[in-house]
């Protein structure tokens, strides 16, 4: 994984910019907004907020909220590396999966169980799929 974030080293701009194409990212993925606020721990209101199109407002955002969306930014190049197709991009994470770790649960499921763990082993899981090793 990249080198730790510092969140002082964003502006609140460029937080609202990364959570806003986190959430645009989970919304292709059909993610609910219950999901979406589970896998980066934000508020509703925050929620609500990033997905108006006012581009004035901006976001404080800690060093774990902004892990969450660069990881969610990571499975979705992952995906994009792996299939050719967008079906198979944005559809793979509500997809059941029968492998070991997702034991028939769809990545997002275990993604919005809301804990960073299972955000990071489901990008884990995803990375390998491109060659990665771990």
């Amino acid at each position: 994984m990249a080198a730790a974030i510092q969140t002082q080293d964003f502006s609140k701009s460029q937080c609202a910019a990364g959570l806003r194409a986190a959430l645009n990212i989970l919304e292709k993925w059909k993610a609910s907004s219950e999901q979406a606020c589970q896998i980066l721990r934000i508020s509703r209101s925050t929620y609500t907020r990033a997905k108006q199109r006012d581009s004035e407002w901006a976001v404080g955002l800690d060093f774990d909220q902004m892990q969450r969306i660069s990881l969610v930014l990571n499975i979705h190049a992952a995906l994009r590396l792996v299939f050719d197709n967008p079906e198979n991009v944005y559809g793979f994470p509500s997809m059941e999966n029968h492998n070991e770790f997702f034991n028939g649960r769809a990545p997002l499921d275990i993604m919005a169980q809301g804990d960073m763990i299972s955000l990071y082993e489901t990008f884990r899981r995803i990375d390998v799929l491109r060659g990665a090793q771990w």
